[in-house]
Formats: structure tokens, sequence, C-alpha cells
């Protein structure tokens, strides 16, 4: 199975669960592998073609000790589970990408991101390639002990990964690579928090909020983001959260927030990122079956990354962006 440019398009990829909620306060997202699962994700990667390993769910990890000052552990919930957890994600993502393989990580809250990204980011380090960050999310996770009014630590994955250092103490012994402003993009804001939004501004990190998507179009947004990424031929992770979809569609989510992407929206996001062909590796967070009707977000979210893995609505040729 080849591309319009004759690559074979034809992917490793490795499902890896992750069921963990413990970077909320909701229960239930540790839930979201098994429904993800049950909705036929491994199925229809491999009616695309795709080579599907499933590796199962990550064991909990042991809650290791956090070397932090006592007001940043006080403001942190679950902070040492959470800790756990990033280690062994990390661990593993690393292991994944050193591999060859495409990861895929079953969520599971935001947290985990933490550990895949900071293991990917390792990776790519290693391998001399750049990395790109596509945080497709309705929050922008950028709150530190210091900032964060919930306690929720799936609030901080991103100040987190780029180098947060009060946060450093999560990951233990291992490296951390942080991700530099111009790395990481967020897709789809619209709830943030004011101390926050003064920290996603001072960093510099670029964001794409719902009022730009309603005024100029996802294709608009996109197209420019993906030739920047394909000039630099750079390893993508896209950290696709389930809340950005508006809740009408996908009522599983714990944080839902009115006015998100539509059904189209959402696969044209897919597609465009397909049409590249840089997405290697992919998060898919915060779903809690607990909270769905019937497995529609579960339903949407398997036909949004079979979008990202090439399934049209004709068999035709994608466009792609542009030539190098």
């Amino acid at each position: 199975m080849t591309d319009s440019e004759g690559r074979d398009s034809r992917r490793r990829t490795t499902l890896l669960g992750i069921p963990m909620d413990a970077g909320t306060s909701v229960p239930g997202a540790r839930m979201g592998p098994a429904a993800l699962r049950i909705a036929g994700l491994a199925t229809l990667l491999r009616e695309l073609g795709h080579e599907v390993e499933d590796a199962g769910d990550l064991p909990p990890p042991e809650h290791p000790f956090v070397d932090m000052v006592p007001q940043d552990v006080a403001a942190c919930r679950n902070l040492e589970e959470v800790a756990g957890w990033t280690q062994s994600i990390h661990d593993r993502s690393h292991a994944l990408a050193s591999q060859g393989r495409l990861p895929i990580f079953l969520g599971g809250d935001h947290a985990l991101s933490m550990g895949s990204v900071s293991g990917i980011a390792r990776h790519c380090k290693d391998a001399g390639r750049e990395l790109a960050v596509l945080w497709i999310d309705a929050h922008a996770d950028f709150n530190t002990p210091a900032t964060t009014p919930s306690r929720n630590m799936h609030g901080m994955s991103l100040a987190f990964l780029s180098g947060e250092e009060s946060l450093r103490p999560l990951l233990g012994d291992r490296p951390l690579v942080p991700l530099p402003p111009e790395a990481v993009h967020i897709f789809g804001l619209r709830s943030i928090d004011t101390e926050e939004r003064r920290r996603v501004q001072a960093h510099g990190v670029r964001a794409i909020d719902m009022r730009a998507i309603d005024e100029q179009g996802v294709a608009a947004l996109m197209r420019p983001l993906i030739e920047q990424w394909m000039e630099r031929d750079v390893h993508l992770h896209v950290s696709l959260d389930v809340d950005m979809l508006d809740p009408s569609l996908a009522p599983g989510v714990g944080t839902t927030v009115p006015g998100g992407a539509t059904y189209r929206e959402a696969h044209l996001i897919m597609e465009m990122l397909h049409d590249s062909g840089l997405v290697g590796s992919l998060d898919i967070v915060e779903l809690n079956p607990f909270l769905d009707e019937r497995g529609r977000s579960a339903r949407l979210l398997v036909e949004l990354v079979a979008s990202l893995f090439g399934r049209t609505v004709l068999d035709s040729p994608p466009v792609r962006m542009r030539a190098f």
C-alpha cells in the first residue's frame, strides 16, 4: 500500500492502554482503553492495511517518593501516583519509538502525556530528529502547582513537558528533554485559567483558539502549520483530547466545555494530518466511558483515528499540502 508519492503508507503501530485517572478528580477515564478497543480501533486500523500490535495495558505503577517542596506536593492531587505513571509510560514510550513502532497511547487522562511525550522527546533527541507536538484540546494544560485552581495534574501536562522546574521531579532520574515553545501548538483552545493564560503567553507557546477556527476555518489554520512541519520533516506527536469536540457529539468526558469542534472539523484535522505523512505517535485521552452515552464518544474517537490513518470517503490519492 503506497501513498500518492510512492511511499509505503502502512505503519507498524502499537496500542498501549494507560488505565489511569489519577490526574483528575473525576473517576472513570481509566476505563478508556477498554472502550476504545471495544469500539473496534484495532480492527479498523488493520482494515486500513496497518500492522497492529496490541501490547495490552500498562499495570498500575509503584508510587515513588517525589522530592518536591511541601507546598507543591500539597497543590498536586495524587502526586506520587501520577509520578509513577509518568516514569512507567516514559520508559515504554521511549522503548517503542526506539524499536521503530508508532505508539498509540490509549487513555486515560491527559496526565499520561507527561510520560508519552517525554519518552518520544528523548527518542527524537537520541535520533537527531526534530519533534513537534500538536495539542488538540479545549484546555492549555499549562498550570503549575503555584497556579492550579483544581490541583488536578492533567492540567499541568504541557507545563511539565515545556520544562516547568517545579514539576521536573515527576520523572525521577530519567532525562527530561523540554519542548521549546516553537515545538508546541495548541489547537481548539476555549477554556483557560487567568494565571495559566499569562504563563502560556509568557512562554511563547502558540495557541489557536475556537474563535480563530470560527473566523478562519480549520483548513486555513492547519495548512501553514503542516507546511512548516513538512519543510522541517519533523516527528509529529498528536495529543488528542476528546474535550476538543463539542460535548453534544462526545459527552464522555469529565471536563466538558460547550462550543467545541464539529464532526467535520475534527475529521478534516485528522485527514490533513494523515496527508502530511508526519505523524509518528499519538495520545487519545480523557475518554470517560462512565459519562458516555452508549459508546458515542468512543466510536467517534475511533472514527477520527481511522481518518488520521488514511480512511477516506473516496478511494483517491490524498492531496499533499506542498511538495518540497
